[in-house]
């Protein structure tokens, strides 16, 4: 994942989904609109249940030159041949996961709304921070990663950042001029058309 001037799309698979239908709905994605990263992210702990997703979404990432990532599960996805991991800031030791990983292998981390965790996970190895969410959300603690982190991020720090969490029009109209990628998921997944839902959100960086 590198470092562009125009925001990137970044997609989030829903926490449940059919590998009857799924693979190819992502596959009609991927063939309409440019995406940088895909990232599989389901809930549980089958790991027979994430294996198959992540060999199936495999087989559709790659032969459209797209990196596909696994969230939180380190050793399936190396054993999988995804492209890297993507960790909840806290749970892991990024210096010693890198290391484990190799240089080339994709390290991701979201850091919340911390611009000190964002700072560490840089210093670490990360290639990328999330910070999240970037819209009004409902969930959790109510709190929101504000325009102003990532207009000071885009200005201080080189490592590549990622907005995800509550997008709307709005918000990515906002936060287009200093973020890298979109992580979008929910946003699109909940709807009947998930790409034109997309379409229809990534208007302003289009």
């Amino acid at each position: 994942m590198a470092e562009t001037a125009q925001p990137q799309l970044y997609l989030i698979t829903p926490p449940t989904l059919s590998l009857e239908s799924f693979p190819d709905q992502l596959a009609a994605i991927l063939d309409s609109v440019p995406v940088a990263c895909v990232r599989l992210a389901l809930a549980g702990s089958d790991e027979d249940a994430m294996a198959r997703a992540g060999d199936a979404l495999r087989e559709v990432a790659h032969a459209r030159d797209v990196a596909l990532v696994m969230a939180e599960h380190v050793q399936l996805a190396e054993r999988l041949g995804l492209d890297g991991v993507h960790v909840s800031g806290g749970k892991h030791n990024l210096r010693k996961l890198r290391e484990e990983l190799g240089a080339d292998a994709i390290l991701g981390t979201h850091c919340g709304t911390s611009r000190h965790d964002g700072m560490n996970a840089g210093e670490a190895g990360a290639d990328y921070v999330c910070f999240g969410p970037a819209g009004t959300s409902g969930l959790g603690t109510g709190a929101q990663a504000e325009a102003e982190l990532f207009e000071w991020w885009s200005e201080m720090i080189e490592v590549p950042v990622v907005a995800e969490g509550a997008l709307d029009l709005a918000t990515i109209e906002r936060l287009a001029p200093f973020t890298d990628f979109f992580g979008i998921g929910d946003e699109i997944w909940n709807r009947d058309a998930p790409l034109e839902a997309l379409r229809a959100l990534c208007a302003p960086i289009s």
